[in-house]
């Protein structure tokens, strides 16, 4: 009799403990912030992806002016935490979204200016050389590279360092 007591006390204590995990993993999830759309830099057979450095989530939202010229500046800071992909400027550079942030419309900024016209498709490709030219305000061997998502209501920034490979 007291090894069905005991073991029907260890049945139900398992069962509270998994009940307890399963409350404190969804505790741990919806403290969590919801991922951000991907964007993505491939040169040759490399490539770099990243969540936003700046986003408004939500339907309606978006970045005020001073918060995307914020997000610009932080970006362009020595110490900001950006990926970086080396490009030859022979090569191309490819720039893929996500389909949400394509639905929006997308611009790739180089060094905070316009460097294309807004887009709805999901994949460009520019010329390396442009990224390190003076013509384009390039300066030096290094170029942030922006993607604006939204024509005239900005909902995200993602944010790449160029380095270049000659």
């Amino acid at each position: 009799m007291t090894s069905l007591r005991s073991a029907s006390t260890a049945r139900r204590r398992r069962a509270v403990a998994a009940v307890g995990a399963v409350g404190a993993g969804l505790l741990v999830l919806s403290a969590c912030d919801k991922p951000t759309p991907i964007s993505t830099i491939t040169v040759g057979t490399s490539s770099v992806s990243s969540e936003a450095s700046c986003y408004a989530d939500g339907d309606g939202k978006e970045l005020k002016t001073a918060e995307l010229t914020e997000c610009l500046k932080k970006d362009t800071a020595k110490d900001a935490d950006i990926k970086s992909i080396k490009v030859d400027p022979d090569e191309n550079v490819r720039f893929g979204v996500d389909p949400k942030i394509a639905d929006e419309g997308w611009t790739i900024l180089l060094n905070g200016n316009p460097l294309t016209d807004s887009s709805t498709k999901t994949y460009r490709t520019i010329p390396g050389s442009v990224f390190f030219n003076a013509q384009y305000g390039a300066q030096g061997d290094s170029t942030l590279v922006s993607i604006k998502e939204g024509e005239n209501n900005v909902k995200g920034v993602w944010s790449f360092r160029l380095k270049k490979d000659s």
